[in-house]
């Protein structure tokens, strides 16, 4: 690849995120405006911000490399990805919004009346945004490092430097223009390249399967992965998604809670839409890009692809739509996320006011970049899948049982969250140490058994506990699923 590409794709897609977020400060004066842009984000906004920050490293790089990879089985990561908006919208969107809550440690202690919950939420919302946003900045190192030649870390660096110039200008307001120019962006990067791949493939007479037969290449080159991996899996990101904390701060954002519900339809369409390319080019790097297929590099199956199909100028081209979109990925994720940790950062450990906000957001980048320059990638897809079963085995038993259960006590609360912490991260880091490929299943994919765990902790500790349930239950309940129009 040509690294001009790199720099000049990598250039611009920095440049236009800054003069975004700067284009954002001059509409962000109050304190609403930073942490949740004063409620008035309309739905096709919100959803276009959401797909932005959504579709990480795991979206844009890490599917296409984990089908070449894992084959068919590697197909449950966007099926996935997108059904957990389905769960949002059953189950979270409409009530979270109506909570009135600034973030997720707001509605804990709003629900259940203890500062005991909030520092547990609060916690557990920093620790699930640190190990986010690492593979998005080991994304970006081996963007980097691929397009331009440059040392891994700059690209680490790059991420951080422009996401805290755009948080720390204009807050959630400038990151929702932000995140919706990067939505349409990736869409694009992905959708032209791929177009022309197979206009290329088809219109040249080059076979698009080994054997020149149909496009139908073979799925299954490693053993099918077992019911148990599949099932895991599946309840991961199902069950994930309701408690990954830069997703819920978006539908703080939307003025009521039929727009919130509004804005979840729209972002399951982008979803499906976007998912398409990156199992494309997971398809089509099976047959092109097969020395990919090993850990550590498959996960660069969409960067290189295109250059595999053209030579010259063509080649060059394709690379860069795709080297842009990558970038905007890693940007866009960031970002939200560390508005949502700045949030619940600035209100917990500095002022709640937009100085606090901005201190909050240079540590909350700061230190998971530190991590990141300490450590060493895994696939992306699968290394946020383990971030999945995190907060899926913690901070979604509180928010389905806090919105639909009012038997729920703080005890039982934190006692939930901590038992599925130990349990799910005490998991992940035995089989981390073991090594991923040795370590048995429950261990790799624990979600089967942590969430279902946490979910029955918290029901019995509450249960236990009734004598705690707030006073003010029946009237948080009334307000969380009164239609907005009473």
């Amino acid at each position: 690849m040509n690294p001009v590409v790199g720099y000049v794709s990598l250039v611009m897609v920095a440049v236009s995120t800054v003069l975004i977020g700067i284009y954002g400060l001059r509409i962000s004066r109050t304190t609403g405006d930073f942490y949740v842009a004063s409620r008035t984000v309309r739905p096709w906004w919100n959803a276009s911000a959401i797909g932005g920050e959504y579709l990480s490293a795991a979206s844009f790089l890490g599917v296409a490399g984990l089908i070449l990879l894992s084959g068919v089985d590697a197909l449950w990561f966007p099926i996935g990805y997108t059904a957990g908006y389905l769960m949002l919208l059953l189950f979270v969107a409409a009530p979270l919004r109506r909570s009135g809550a600034y973030t997720i440690p707001d509605f804990a202690e709003a629900r259940l009346e203890s500062r005991n919950v909030r520092r547990i939420t609060s916690l557990l919302v920093i620790a699930v945004g640190w190990l986010y946003i690492v593979p998005q900045l080991h994304g970006a190192a081996l963007t980097v490092r691929i397009t331009t030649g440059l040392p891994s870390w700059v690209g680490s660096v790059a991420v951080v430097v422009v996401v805290c110039l755009s948080v720390i200008t204009g807050g959630m307001r400038s990151i929702t223009f932000v995140q919706a120019f990067q939505y349409w962006l990736k869409l694009t990067a992905l959708a032209v390249p791929i177009v022309f791949i197979l206009v290329q493939l088809t219109g040249t007479g080059e076979s698009i399967t080994n054997d020149g037969a149909v496009f139908a290449p073979e799925l299954n080159t490693t053993a099918d992965a077992t019911l148990y991996q599949n099932i895991s899996l599946v309840i991961a990101l199902l069950f994930g998604t309701l408690g990954l904390p830069h997703v819920l701060v978006r539908f703080y954002t939307n003025p009521d809670g039929a727009s919130a519900r509004r804005t979840t339809l729209l972002v399951l369409g982008l979803l499906s839409m976007f998912y398409l390319f990156p199992t494309l080019y997971g398809l089509l790097g099976r047959i092109h890009t097969p020395d990919l297929a090993v850990r550590g590099a498959a996960d660069a199956t969409v960067l290189l692809l295109p250059s595999r199909i053209f030579d010259g100028v063509g080649g060059d081209i394709l690379s860069a739509f795709v080297t842009a979109g990558a970038f905007a990925a890693f940007l866009s994720t960031t970002s939200g996320l560390v508005v949502s940790l700045a949030g619940v950062v600035s209100q917990d450990f500095f002022r709640a006011s937009v100085s606090g906000f901005r201190w909050a957001a240079i540590v909350s980048a700061l230190i998971p970049l530190g991590f990141a320059l300490l450590t060493d990638t895994l696939a992306l897809a699968g290394s946020v899948s383990m971030v999945f079963a995190f907060t899926a085995s913690t901070i979604c038993p509180l928010l389905v049982l806090g919105i639909w259960w009012r038997g729920l006590t703080d005890a039982g609360a934190i006692a939930g969250m901590v038992s599925g912490a130990v349990l799910c991260g005490g998991s992940i880091l035995i089989a981390a140490g073991l090594g991923m490929d040795q370590a048995p299943q429950w261990l790799q994919l624990p979600a089967l058994w942590t969430v279902p765990a946490a979910f029955a902790v918290t029901i019995t500790v509450s249960r236990l506990t009734a004598n705690r349930r707030p006073m003010n239950t029946s009237r948080v309940l009334a307000r969380l699923h009164t239609p907005d129009a009473v």
